[in-house]
């Protein structure tokens, strides 16, 4: 049973005691390192359009490059210093999908191949493709609806 007389003294004591945490410069970093991680990938698909890759493999190809980034970065240690610094603005670009991915990975590999990296390696990323192929399917379906009404 809880206590609310005890409550709002505890929240106080809670929020005195707490740091704050300074929100203007959290945007600013992930802003700016988010833009730089996009800016990379801007990059690479200047390059493959250099190396006369069509335009279904060039995506393709940038996409490689930065989960292969990410996921070394991640082997390294080094995401999660980036992580630390920049917040979303590391978690949201598809560097921070590989990130979580291989950082799965490498937490129960210890575990065995089937019950430890089989079975955990989705524990992260797996709502994020669970509800990213859900809203596709819907929107396709409207999609799909729209076309046929008009």
């Amino acid at each position: 049973m809880r206590n609310h007389a005890g409550d709002k003294s505890y929240d106080q004591l809670v929020k005195e005691k707490t740091p704050g945490s300074p929100k203007l410069q959290g945007y600013i970093r992930a802003f700016w390192v988010g833009g730089v991680i996009c800016s990379i990938g801007q990059v690479l698909n200047f390059w493959a359009d250099a190396l006369q890759l069509t335009v279904i493999t060039t995506p393709m190809f940038t996409a490689m490059v930065l989960v292969f980034v990410g996921t070394t970065l991640t082997g390294l240690g080094v995401y999660d210093r980036i992580g630390k610094y920049a917040g979303a603005g590391s978690i949201v670009p598809i560097t921070g999908f590989a990130n979580s991915m291989a950082a799965s990975a490498m937490e129960f590999r210890r575990e065995g191949l089937v019950l430890g990296l089989g079975s955990r390696l989705f524990t992260v990323a797996g709502p994020v493709l669970a509800y990213g192929i859900t809203a596709s399917i819907l929107v396709g379906i409207i999609y799909w609806i729209v076309g046929k009404v008009i």
